[in-house]
């Protein structure tokens, strides 16, 4: 048999959502990409420092076993080759076992996440992340300037979804902005034994859950999530009933009836969170690791 990548929960992800690579990015920004390249050569034997989806790659690896690799980690850059040599060097430095990479200098690299097939893609660059999304690949845009996850819990991974246009379409949220919330809590009294349509990381929830299903026990790492929302009682209902009808479930879930997500997220201190509006990113991301997710009506370009 060839070697294959079913089977294997798989995350692809940018050299600048892994690594720190802010300064060499301003060098490209300001000049070239060929001054790029010659800062990255000089630095070839500099081992870069972690970013801020590091410690989220590092315990998810830790479901790979002598016996077993469970998780394919694989980067999907921008950078030029060369530049994709440092990464790998850094890996290597960092112990991360990362073996693929597609580094296409300036040209979209999302279109490789079809052939990878894809749980997760993790990038720094919008226009990348909103074209995996129409793709159908969970995706969300790193915020640079996140806090660096907790090292409180390194036997479990953490991870805290939004709702509404993140683990289930928006649908509902549509309604509250264009009729308010008291039209939002009828409507999802009236449908409240109707799942709500899945959203943009429902696949990534599951594909979570059979790989801890798959591990058991046999690996030192256990997959904790939580439900961070700005719903309230008694729209919370059908939030629940939704991910019972998926057969899926999260371990905590906040009900927060609009209150700021931020000292919530802090409490929970999770390796990775995701929501659709960029005003709870922001504050998000003053405490944890934080990706926005340009799904939804909210998120629309103008033509």
């Amino acid at each position: 048999m060839g070697v294959t990548l079913d089977g294997k929960l798989v995350v692809a992800l940018s050299s600048r959502a892994l690594f720190d690579f802010e300064e060499e990015n301003r060098i490209f920004e300001a000049e070239a990409d060929h001054a790029y390249m010659k800062l990255q050569l000089e630095r070839m034997e500099t081992p870069a420092r972690p970013g801020v989806a590091f410690p989220l790659v590092k315990k998810l690896l830790a479901f790979n076993t002598g016996e077993q690799a469970r998780v394919e980690v694989v980067l999907l850059s921008r950078n030029d080759p060369v530049s994709g040599m440092r990464a790998f060097r850094s890996a290597a430095h960092h112990d991360l076992a990362i073996e693929r990479g597609m580094f296409t200098r300036g040209r979209p690299p999302f279109r490789y996440l079809d052939a990878l097939r894809a749980h997760l893609f993790l990038s720094m660059n919008e226009d990348d992340v909103r074209a995996a999304l129409v793709a159908g690949v969970p995706a969300a845009r790193v915020f640079a300037h996140s806090a660096r996850a907790s090292e409180a819990h390194v036997n479990e991974i953490r991870i805290a979804f939004d709702g509404d246009a993140v683990l289930f379409s928006d649908e509902a949220e549509q309604v509250f902005q264009d009729q308010g919330l008291d039209a939002f809590t009828r409507h999802e009294q009236d449908a409240v034994s109707r799942p709500l349509p899945p959203g943009p990381f429902k696949p990534l929830l599951q594909a979570l859950h059979t790989l801890q299903k798959a591990a058991g026990t046999s690996v030192p790492v256990r997959l904790r999530t939580a439900l961070v929302t700005a719903r309230s009682a008694p729209a919370h209902e059908r939030a629940i009933r939704t991910l019972m009808a998926w057969g899926l479930e999260v371990d905590e879930a906040m009900f927060l009836g609009g209150l700021d997500k931020g000292r919530f997220l802090h409490a929970f201190e999770p390796d990775f969170f995701f929501d659709d509006q960029t005003r709870h990113c922001d504050s998000a991301a003053e405490v944890v690791p934080t990706g926005h997710v340009a799904g939804g009506r909210l998120n629309r370009v103008p033509d």
